[in-house]
């Protein structure tokens, strides 16, 4: 079917897809920053040790960054915000105050998601663009061959 296109409706097609592409990503990109901006992470509340919330009314720092938690702590429940996501993240308060609370998202577990279906990606786009490349051997090898055959018996 594709092989009745010319080339002008390729190409047509090829630039129609591009922009399509190129429009998704910047109405993705323009969604997810409306989504996920501050107001959301602010009204979004996560469950923390001992219910403090020292880290809503003063400023803190994060110790450890979102991670998940060991199989015995979401198993075990001893520690309560595992519960919730399995992530868990430590903060420390202005007045001293270590928290833990629970997180929604870990950074490097995504990013190696993200680099894992590139690569898959990557993989699987070489190996159909090389069976794409022998099939078309094989094909030209049989049309030559019948045309040899055609020429040969002389019936042109």
């Amino acid at each position: 079917m594709i092989e009745t296109c010319s080339k002008r409706c390729m190409l047509l097609g090829t630039i129609s897809l591009g922009v399509l592409t190129i429009l998704i990503l910047i109405l993705e990109s323009q969604l997810a920053d409306t989504l996920s901006g501050s107001q959301k992470m602010k009204n979004k509340t996560f469950p923390t040790e001992n219910n403090s919330t020292c880290w809503l009314h003063q400023p803190y720092t994060i110790i450890n960054e979102c991670h998940p938690c060991s199989d015995f702590e979401i198993r075990s429940k001893s520690i309560g915000v595992c519960i919730h996501t399995s992530f868990k993240e430590i903060l420390k308060c202005a007045n001293g105050e270590t928290v833990t609370r629970s997180c929604d998202r870990v950074a490097y577990l995504e990013e190696r998601a993200y680099w894992k279906f590139t690569i898959w990606s990557l993989v699987l786009g070489m190996a159909s663009s090389i069976a794409v490349m022998l099939r078309m051997r094989v094909l030209n090898h049989k049309a030559k061959r019948r045309a040899r055959q055609i020429l040969a018996n002389g019936s042109i």
